[in-house]
């Protein structure tokens, strides 16, 4: 792990650096607290910093009230370098944001222990935050076809309309309902249900753009933004989805099972329309696909406000 030293005394630096060498830690050193500041705002900054209470520019304290207030996304284990020991001294530093504190000079044994302490917290902190994102990830996503789920495309699709009606830049919206679905599962079996909603994810999300968000909505029905895509082209992606997914039967214990999907295209024109009114010009669109036969793509009737776009 590397290790952060800040302090103005060419020997103290000195010897700190070699002893933290010696343990097998890197080290990063500087001379004051400027510098000291400038190295902390590094996304790849060490973790752990041992500041000099009192150093030209910035000193220890105002270095730590600034780490606290500023990086927010990462934790650095501050340890606050000084000669004072008194009460009040140390809680000055404790409420600034230090974590720990060290008292000239430095003794090795007690700089040692303190470091292996520091670095398992910051250790634990980041499998804290690890676990934390996990669990994030896992209350997104659809667990059998690891692409968003419902409740995560309509917080992340309204983002995409609200920028789309910034920047004044047409939306995109398919309702894909994958055909006779419940077929499927009487004649093979749940488990072959649930490899072809897995396999459709996989067809799908492999002839989408980078931008656009793909979700299952439920059951067997998925749903897609198009980011910057008109009628024509929401009508051309719906196309290419719905080629993919027939392209070849699902292999599955043995039988090849055929899949189809219907879909109901839309768009949003620049600037206009909330999500919930899209996904409903969509849904509609898909029904008619559903009613005129299956196996085919059905673009909405525009919205009242006029198609505009790339």
């Amino acid at each position: 792990m590397r290790v952060l030293i800040a302090d103005d005394s060419a020997v103290s630096r000195t010897v700190l650096e070699r002893m933290l060498v010696a343990w097998g830690y890197e080290v990063e050193a500087y001379a004051d607290g400027n510098e000291a500041w400038a190295a902390l705002q590094r996304p790849d900054a060490p973790r752990l910093a041992i500041l000099d209470w009192v150093m030209p520019g910035m000193d220890g304290i105002d270095v730590c009230r600034k780490l606290r207030a500023e990086i927010t996304d990462r934790y650095t284990f501050v340890y606050l370098l000084t000669a004072k020991t008194g009460n009040d001294d140390v809680l000055q530093g404790l409420d600034a944001g230090a974590d720990d504190y060290l008292t000239k000079p430095v003794s090795a044994p007690e700089l040692r222990i303190r470091l292996r302490n520091g670095k398992r917290l910051v250790q634990l902190h980041e499998e804290l935050i690890t676990a934390r994102e996990a669990l994030r990830t896992q209350a997104m996503v659809d667990p059998l076809t690891q692409v968003w789920n419902r409740r995560a495309f309509m917080d992340v699709a309204s983002k995409e309309l609200s920028r789309a009606r910034r920047s004044q830049r047409p939306a995109g919206l398919l309702m894909i309902d994958l055909d006779h679905f419940k077929r499927i599962n009487d004649t093979h079996g749940h488990p072959a249900g649930d490899a072809v909603l897995a396999e459709a994810a996989r067809r799908i999300q492999s002839v989408l753009r980078d931008g656009d968000q793909l979700a299952r909505f439920g059951g067997e029905e998925f749903v897609v933004l198009l980011a910057e895509c008109n009628a024509r082209g929401a009508w051309v992606a719906a196309e290419r989805v719905r080629r993919e997914i027939t392209r070849a039967a699902v292999p599955h214990g043995g039988d090849a099972i055929p899949v189809s999907a219907s879909i109901g295209a839309a768009a949003a024109p620049v600037g206009s329309e909330a999500l919930a009114d899209l996904i409903d010009r969509a849904d509609r669109a898909l029904y008619e696909a559903k009613r005129a036969g299956r196996d085919r793509t059905v673009l909405a009737a525009p919205s009242p406000l006029s198609e505009t776009g790339t």
